[in-house]
């Protein structure tokens, strides 16, 4: 009997193991912080946060869209719905008084959301030379920023995925790097995907050659290390704004998806067809990259080029 007990609980444990497993570490923390949020409103007003009404929720609804932006509310409102699911509590999200509370919402405060600005060519050229006369860091730290900043511009990824690579994930081949990526954040049942990085004209700012670089400096050392890059995500953020800072730009107009809109935008801005770019950045619709590829035309495709002022 006792052993009995214990192999269920053994499966209970295994079990929350896989659903905690089956969300991104950064998901999981904006659940948990967003949930922190609406349990503080609840404490304020007397209301149970893990046995919420619909009407509690519309009233959280409400208080948020004089604080909050739309995006930020929709967010919050999937982690009370993810909490409320795993304590096997059911909460009617497409009622009406939710439902037509989120639409006033949405009108009135709209959805727009300024996003992040992408980094082009030009900038990536000038935070490379940045790196590299930088006087505060030593050729170690150099070699590193430089092969993350480059190979995290030209294969698209997202700072969470370059944190996660292991040197394993890395295949040299006589084209380039061939990268395998275990699982982001649009393929969370871990599928994964190669992304293909091949050789520049000009060494100096070739991923690949600026990759090698790196893992020889990693191999040197001798010892077990089996990430990239050993350092956290805030980490990829911080590097870039030190560098987006040292070029001359706005820190806060970039951050670690800079790198990423980059490729896409810059790739749009070439004559790169939607297919290509969403085979690098791993997009499943094409809606965000077309996007991109919206903002990259924006002057070239200007109807005021017609005239002549």
């Amino acid at each position: 009997m006792n052993k009995l007990i214990n192999n269920i609980k053994q499966l209970e444990k295994d079990t929350l193991s896989n659903i905690s497993s089956s969300k991104a570490t950064n998901t999981k923390r904006a659940y948990k912080s967003d949930f922190e949020h609406f349990s503080e409103f609840c404490k304020k007003y007397n209301f149970n946060p893990l046995k919420a009404d619909i009407k509690t929720v519309s009233l959280y609804l409400t208080f948020m869209s004089n604080k909050a932006k739309f995006s930020t509310i929709k967010r919050r409102m999937a982690s009370i719905k993810m909490f409320h699911k795993l304590s096997g509590h059911y909460l009617d999200f497409k009622h009406p008084i939710i439902n037509e509370n989120l639409i006033g919402i949405k009108k009135k405060i709209g959805t727009y959301q300024k996003p992040k600005k992408a980094l082009n060519i030009d900038e990536l050229k000038l935070i490379i030379l940045e790196i590299e006369r930088d006087s505060k860091i030593n050729n170690k730290a150099k070699v590193r920023n430089k092969a993350l900043i480059l190979i995290g511009f030209c294969g698209a990824f997202r700072r969470s995925e370059l944190v996660e690579l292991i040197i394993d994930d890395l295949e040299f081949v006589k084209e380039g790097v061939k990268i395998f990526v275990k699982k982001s954040k649009t393929d969370q049942i871990g599928e994964g995907m190669i992304k293909a990085i091949p050789y520049f004209i000009n060494s100096h700012f070739c991923p690949v050659i600026a990759s090698k670089e790196w893992l020889k400096i990693l191999k040197l050392e001798k010892k077990q290390i089996k990430k990239v890059f050993k350092m956290s995500d805030k980490n990829v953020s911080l590097i870039i704004k030190k560098y987006v800072s040292k070029i001359g730009l706005e820190t806060f107009s970039y951050s670690g998806h800079s790198l990423r809109s980059g490729f896409a935008t810059s790739t749009a801005n070439s004559g790169a067809e939607e297919r290509q770019i969403m085979s690098m950045t791993g997009h499943k619709s094409n809606q965000m990259v077309r996007r991109y590829i919206h903002e990259s035309n924006l002057f070239k495709n200007n109807a005021l080029k017609k005239i002549n002022l």
